[in-house]
């Protein structure tokens, strides 16, 4: 890779095994952070090695719990307190994204909060993957490059040669998302992929009422797209309603798999024959025997390489 020695890449605690393999990616050593943490549970971040005058890559998900995004903070902090020339914040996972509007009285906008946040340490740039609302981009005074999940999970999914494929929208909110999932599926097999839209009632966070799904799935191979499986419930719940329908298959595609509380032993008692997810959070695939990870770590390097060599980035990022 061209200019390999004028950035360094480095790791939060969350970030570590993708890190590791962006690094394997882009033929350059993994840098050294270090964490200390002290009884009170307060902790501090340095760095091992120079980063003076080197643009320097800080690899982590904002996942619960809040540590880590404190301990993306202090990084960022120390990098430029090491005279770092840019600092750019890798984010798989951009926690408190569904916070992303005053959608009732007296509620924060928790992704606004945390992009304030992230610029105020000092980060000069931001690479995600898929966020939960586009327009968080805009919540950023900074550069975003926002990487699609869906270029490591189609491939695989057109890779099944599902003879009735058809995508499914966990909710009407992410039709478009599913739309533009189902056009990259028409891409990749060469033929029609059609959308069915699932439409829930949700009384409360991370509960779900009643599902009912808008379209055909009788005898179909139902893939349901999201970005974010938490609780799982919605995807469990739209599962088992498909096969009620009639559905032959249903898997389940999302980008993040934050997967709490028990989601794993759900998923592993639903309908759902796989859910297939990304490495943008670390998990354990013992967790759940329906678990398929793809890897983020291509789409990353090429970002990075990009970025250093001041390439285009959206030729290959196609939504």
């Amino acid at each position: 890779m061209e200019n390999n020695n004028r950035f360094k890449i480095f790791a939060g605690s969350k970030g570590q095994a993708l890190a590791q393999q962006v690094c394997a990616e882009l033929g350059c050593q993994f840098g050294k952070v270090h964490v200390d943490r002290f009884s009170d549970g307060e902790f501090c971040a340095y760095f091992e090695e120079s980063v003076r005058g080197q643009n320097v890559y800080l690899v982590q998900s904002t996942c619960p719990s809040s540590d880590n995004l404190m301990e993306l903070l202090l990084m960022i902090d120390a990098a430029k307190r090491a005279s770092a020339s840019k600092v750019i914040a890798v984010i798989p996972y951009f926690g408190w994204a569904r916070q992303d509007r005053k959608d009732k009285p007296r509620v924060s906008i928790g992704a606004k909060l945390v992009a304030n946040m992230l610029q105020t340490a000092g980060a000069d740039r931001v690479i995600t993957v898929d966020l939960h609302a586009d327009q968080i981009q805009g919540f950023f005074d900074i550069p975003v490059d926002h990487i699609y999940g869906s270029n490591v999970l189609a491939p695989y999914v057109a890779s099944l040669n599902l003879k009735k494929l058809i995508v499914a929208s966990p909710d009407v909110g992410g039709s478009k998302r599913a739309s533009n999932f189902s056009k990259k599926l028409h891409i990749l097999t060469d033929r029609e992929v059609p959308m069915v839209i699932c439409y829930k009632n949700r009384p409360d966070f991370n509960k779900v009422s009643e599902i009912k799904v808008l379209g055909d799935v009788y005898g179909k191979d139902v893939v349901i797209f999201d970005d974010i499986a938490d609780t799982a419930g919605t995807l469990c719940k739209a599962a088992e309603v498909m096969k009620e329908g009639g559905a032959k298959t249903v898997r389940a595609v999302v980008t993040h798999a934050v997967l709490s509380g028990n989601a794993c032993q759900r998923i592993e008692e639903s309908a759902l024959e796989e859910l297939v997810c990304t490495d943008s959070l670390p998990i354990d695939p013992s967790c759940c025997s329906k678990l398929h990870i793809e890897s983020l770590a291509v789409p990353i390097a090429h970002t990075i390489r990009a970025i250093q060599n001041h390439t285009s980035i959206s030729e290959t990022n196609i939504r």
